[in-house]
């Protein structure tokens, strides 16, 4: 497996561990729906939380959480959809972002709640 790989697993996987502790519960990792993918889904007493984890080695260039795009967005927010149509979920959805900076003398973690709103792709005619 790629290294660029690896740091992504490893970051999920501290991702998931955060939010335990905080006391979210994990009901899915990595699903995945007509292509899109949600990296975390997990709830709490009043919310569904789709979290998308963004994990890099270093943040000169970009924060981690500048690569949830608006495409990215809409690819979240169609998944979301998606997962709440087929389990007809009645909470309220709510889109996070971890941002996780990870190597050799730094480990940073951000829980970024609401990052943002759903967001739906217009169509072009």
């Amino acid at each position: 497996m790629a290294a660029h790989n690896d740091l992504g697993r490893q970051g999920e996987n501290m991702a998931a561990e955060m939010l335990c502790k905080k006391g979210y519960k994990i009901l899915e990792r990595n699903w995945r729906f007509n292509g899109w993918e949600v990296d975390i889904i997990a709830r709490t007493k009043t919310e569904i939380v789709f979290v998308e984890v963004k994990t890099r080695s270093d943040d000169s260039l970009m924060l981690p959480e500048e690569a949830v795009d608006f495409n990215r967005r809409c690819r979240l927010t169609s998944a979301a959809s998606a997962y709440i149509n087929y389990h007809k979920i009645t909470l309220t959805p709510r889109f996070d972002v971890v941002a996780i900076v990870l190597n050799n003398t730094r480990c940073d973690i951000r829980h970024l709640e609401d990052a943002f709103y759903p967001v739906a792709r217009r169509k072009r005619y």
